[in-house]
């Protein structure tokens, strides 16, 4: 009898998640860990390494400032998208929030709507807009605004436009599912006890809503410093970012031990500034907000 198995037996509990762990060891952990190993590696000339261990390839990334450029740049974009798209993304969510539309729904669906074309294509859009030739460029000349085109298009500023582009809706969701999940009979007891509209808002509908908006800057910066593509179709060689180095030291150099540690680096920084979200907020909000 002592064998018998209960619903709650942890036994049970362990043969039902097992299957993920091991998705997720063999996915995840796994590859992460080889990762870190062939950071050892001794790079000898292109396409060719050693398994002799070194630790020149940390020595070169922690001494070399070539690459403490590109991870400094990496952070202040990353930085400023999230941040324009917390600004920008506030106000829509708190709309589709607080509006009496009856199909609040076909607001939702509209917002989503993007993520239905591939990324790549909607990246390339811009350079429609924002290009020499451009829908922009073109209607200015063509007002007599400007007698010759705007430097739009690979820089900077067209970098973290098409982040923008790609990551607001991220932005809106989280801060919208925080949104509802608001006890509404809070601010109408904020009114009655005097709060205009503005102060009901201010103290109580924004700190409950931070939640969801931490969750969106989080996740903001995290896609926007891994990004590859927009800056690599967007942006020009000065405006690489770092997931542009390990592409370019993978790829076009073949060094593996050097790009693998620059994989790592990335890993690394990352996950601490995710790590210090779970402390003080914990990743429930970030789930519910990719949810829908």
């Amino acid at each position: 009898m002592k064998n018998r198995w209960t619903l709650y037996d942890p036994r049970l509990a362990w043969m039902l998640i097992a299957p993920v762990l091991l998705l997720l060891i063999f996915f995840l952990v796994l590859p992460i860990a080889v990762m870190a190993a062939y950071t050892f590696f001794t790079f000898v000339t292109a396409g060719v390494e050693t398994s002799v261990l070194t630790s020149a390839n940390w020595h070169e990334f922690l001494t070399d400032s070539y690459y403490h450029g590109f991870l400094l740049k990496t952070l202040r974009v990353g930085t400023i998208t999230a941040l324009l798209c917390g600004v920008l993304g506030y106000f829509p969510a708190y709309f589709i929030w607080a509006t009496s539309f009856k199909h609040k729904w076909l607001l939702l669906l509209l917002l989503i709507v993007p993520f239905w074309i591939s990324f790549t294509i909607r990246t390339f859009s811009w350079i429609n807009i924002l290009g020499e030739q451009g829908v922009i460029n073109v209607a200015l000349m063509k007002m007599g605004i400007i007698s010759e085109p705007l430097p739009m298009l690979y820089t900077e500023g067209a970098v973290i436009m098409g982040l923008l582009h790609f990551l607001l809706p991220y932005m809106i969701l989280n801060v919208y599912v925080s949104l509802e999940s608001i006890d509404r009979t809070l601010i109408a007891a904020a009114r009655s006890m005097g709060c205009t509209s503005a102060q009901a808002f201010r103290e109580v509908t924004l700190p409950l809503s931070l939640p969801g908006l931490a969750a969106g800057l989080l996740l903001c910066f995290v896609l926007a410093a891994g990004s590859y593509v927009t800056p690599q179709l967007l942006g020009s060689g000065r405006d690489a970012l770092f997931g542009n180095l390990i592409y370019d030291t993978i790829m076009s150099e073949l060094n593996w031990p050097m790009g693998a540690t620059l994989s790592i680096v990335l890993f690394v920084v990352l996950g601490f500034f995710a790590a210090i979200y779970t402390r003080y907020m914990g990743m429930s909000q970030i789930v519910k907000g990719l949810g829908g």
